[in-house]
């Protein structure tokens, strides 16, 4: 195979931005051959956008007639898993778009089907693709940090207007997309949570629901995260603030780093915290510091490198940078928030999923979706979805 042959299900904002990626030859070994969407008057414009391009409105007719080797998924998430079953069923590659579903309980469903379809799986967490997650990560596993002590993430710069909630009727309500900030915007930095520091043993979870906008589900959330090895870990996010801010702070005995402004700062110790304090026989002296600054040369290749990789991966082997069985870690994380801000308690991810559904269901049947006529963003689409500073 010299070409890996795409297909798009679901060519909305994101669809249509991989399509145009796609089309305009910026993914080496990556052909677009297909596209998929339910609304009419979308399809319509497709077919005079991409006049070349079979153009179709069912899912199921595309996967069997087209000619694609893989799809990519990028709809509303609560078809992410469901559709990505049918990909696999057909003997396709299937990439998502983030969250991996709304449920973890569909998304062991799709895990299960990636395994045994023997294809290709991958998920658009294009934020790791960033040098400098990819620096922290290097760090905290290579034991620089020392024995990890904390993590704190202010991740408020997911400001969104009204008019934003307003541009479609399935945006922002239960039953059309299954949360709010915690499985719209924030999934990106769930996953990075999990990525650099590792998975919580147990979490706590505050939402806020339409704290700051007419919606039914939340829009300001913090979670707090405790782990096995004795380390926490707090998440601030919210689509309400701003000015907002984007600052990662990893703490552990040998120093810590702050990933912020577009650079990543370091305060390394000489001496281990914990040996420090039981060694040193002055009750206010501390450790010697050194600081250093790393800021990347190289870019953050986003969705396109996520696509570039997803498509080495199939023709030339090389590892997935987001493998699509991760996609259920930090949806484990938001569920495990969702249920222990509704009920009050502690909850360990990956635990409850009979659970969660069934709360989860009570708020899908009080929802209210109503249909409205999107509007598109003048934004430029390729700085809207990197990393923000």
């Amino acid at each position: 195979m010299k070409q890996l042959k795409m297909g798009i299900i679901g060519v909305g904002n994101m669809g249509s931005f991989h399509a145009q990626n796609i089309a305009a030859g910026k993914i080496s070994g990556m052909q677009l051959c297909a596209l998929c969407d339910i609304d009419p008057q979308r399809t319509m414009l497709l077919k005079q956008q991409y006049p070349t391009l079979p153009v179709f409105t069912d899912a199921d007719t595309m996967l069997k007639q087209a000619d694609v080797d893989a799809i990519i998924i990028a709809t509303p998430h609560y078809f992410h898993p469901q559709l990505a079953v049918l990909g696999f069923q057909n003997g396709k590659h299937v990439l998502t778009e983030k969250p991996a579903g709304v449920r973890v309980s569909d998304v062991r469903r799709m895990n299960a089907a990636a395994k045994a379809s023997g294809k290709a799986f991958g998920i658009m967490f294009n934020q790791r693709t960033n040098p400098l997650f990819y620096r922290a990560k290097e760090m905290v596993e290579s034991g620089a940090l020392g024995q990890l002590k904390r993590l704190v993430w202010i991740i408020t710069n997911w400001y969104r207007t009204q008019s934003y909630y307003d541009s479609g009727g399935w945006r922002a309500t239960w039953a059309g997309e299954g949360g709010g900030v915690l499985l719209n915007q924030a999934p990106h930095n769930l996953d990075l949570t999990q990525w650099i520091f590792g998975m919580p043993d147990r979490v706590r979870g505050f939402c806020s629901v339409g704290k700051y906008h007419h919606i039914e589900v939340e829009d300001d959330a913090t979670i707090y995260m405790e782990y096995a090895s004795g380390a926490t870990a707090a998440f601030i996010t919210s689509t309400g603030e701003s000015p907002g801010t984007n600052r990662l702070e990893i703490t552990g005995d040998k120093g810590k780093i702050v990933l912020e402004d577009g650079k990543l700062k370091w305060w390394k110790l000489g001496v281990p915290e914990r040996e420090f304090c039981f060694q040193e026989k002055s009750g206010f002296f501390k450790p010697q510091i050194d600081y250093a600054e790393y800021c990347p040369e190289e870019p953050e290749t986003a969705h396109c490198g996520i696509l570039q990789n997803f498509a080495d991966h199939i023709l030339n082997g090389e590892p997935l940078i987001a493998p699509g069985e991760d996609g259920i870690l930090s949806l484990s994380i938001s569920n495990a928030a969702y249920l222990s801000a509704w009920e009050d308690r502690w909850v360990k991810p990956g635990s409850d999923d009979d659970e969660f559904d069934r709360a989860l269901q009570q708020r899908i049947d009080r929802s209210v979706v109503v249909k409205t006529k999107g509007q598109r963003s003048g934004e430029n689409k390729s700085e809207r979805w990197q990393v923000r500073w």
